[in-house]
């Protein structure tokens, strides 16, 4: 049997040609259980659109949009550059991404610019900000008017319609634990782990996968409460030196959110960092500088260009309504130890 035509799909799916590039073309006028039947044979038949065909026919591009923080810091910057050069890479493809930058700490307005986004104005929002029920509940308003989402970085789970892009964080959790607690080796102390906040779904999920692997086979080490920063240095010097002062026995930090920077300085300020085992997250120019210098023991980063270029993928996909290749879509964890160091990276987006 040959390829499977669309006007298979509307043989099985008992309905028009017409109907059918509607529904791939995700245009309005067709009933929910149309789409349903037409959905249904699409899985049936296994069948997989010509994307160079169905982009050729379009009219328009896919205007693709990522909703990042607003802080200004290396990894959101190098979000920034893959997005640029995603930008370079798919001239050719009718494909635009643009970039909106929301205040992470705020959900209210998080969910007013979401809210604000049109079939008009963009088809597929990639989205990087805390879970709260405003976000998912604006993502669902989105999803409900036939724009396309994914939950970018950190998931949102109970938003339903976002298909999440990033490293499983939960194992992203455990392979620091396991890190901490063999880099600590049977010295017996306490631990910090400190973030942005805990309202961030990939914090929680790291923090879950962290205290699993410390209380299976560190019961030595003691893991004290989540600190937050909250973004804000003058918060984090104050914490960070309150901890270290009031617990003399700490021996390991574990840094779960991506950026580190005012932590570490908060750090550095108190001594020699360098008695602690220290584990974060994400590659990038400051957690190098770290490594090389012998201040943080380990590094878990995810690819960032991947991160980017698979976030586009999956919405054209969802968009066009065909699958995706899951073993490409599948974002790895790397260790990054000062002896594996790629090289250098880039994080400036001026």
């Amino acid at each position: 049997m040959g390829k499977p035509t669309t006007k298979d799909l509307a043989k099985v799916a008992g309905v028009s040609l017409a109907t059918v590039d509607r529904v791939l073309n995700r245009r309005g006028g067709v009933r929910q259980a149309t789409v349903k039947r037409v959905t249904a044979a699409i899985r049936a038949l296994n069948y997989v659109r010509d994307i160079s065909a169905a982009n050729l026919a379009r009219s328009t591009e896919y205007k693709l949009m990522f909703l990042l923080p607003d802080q200004d810091d290396e990894f959101t910057n190098m979000i920034h550059l893959a997005i640029d050069e995603a930008n370079v890479s798919m001239a050719h493809e009718r494909t635009t991404v643009s970039i909106i930058r929301v205040p992470v700490n705020d959900p209210h307005r998080i969910a007013q610019e979401i809210d604000g986004l049109s079939t008009d104005k963009v088809d597929g929002v990639a989205i990087m900000v805390p879970e709260t029920a405003q976000v998912r509940d604006a993502i669902l308003r989105l999803g409900a008017r036939g724009i396309a989402v994914v939950a970018f970085v950190s998931n949102q789970p109970n938003a339903q319609s976002a298909y999440f892009v990033g490293i499983n964080n939960e194992a992203a959790g455990r392979t620091a634990g396991q890190l901490l607690a063999r880099f600590i080796g049977e010295r017996q102390g306490t631990v910090l782990a400190v973030t942005e906040t805990m309202q961030s779904r990939d914090s929680q999920e790291r923090r879950l996968g962290f205290d699993a692997i410390m209380a299976k086979y560190a019961p030595r080490l003691r893991v004290h409460p989540s600190m937050e920063t909250y973004a804000d240095a003058i918060r984090t010097a104050k914490i960070i030196a309150a901890a270290l002062h009031n617990n003399p026995k700490i021996v390991g930090i574990y840094l779960m959110n991506h950026d580190i920077s005012e932590t570490m300085q908060a750090i550095e300020a108190q001594g020699i960092p360098q008695k602690y085992v220290i584990i974060g997250h994400e590659l990038t120019q400051h957690t190098r500088a770290r490594l090389i210098d012998g201040t943080m023991d380990a590094v878990i980063t995810q690819d960032v260009g991947h991160l980017v270029r698979s976030s586009i993928r999956v919405l054209k996909a969802r968009i066009t309504r065909v699958g995706t290749v899951a073993s490409q879509e599948r974002i790895r964890i790397e260790i990054i130890l000062r002896e594996n160091l790629p090289e250098d990276i880039k994080t400036d987006c001026s």
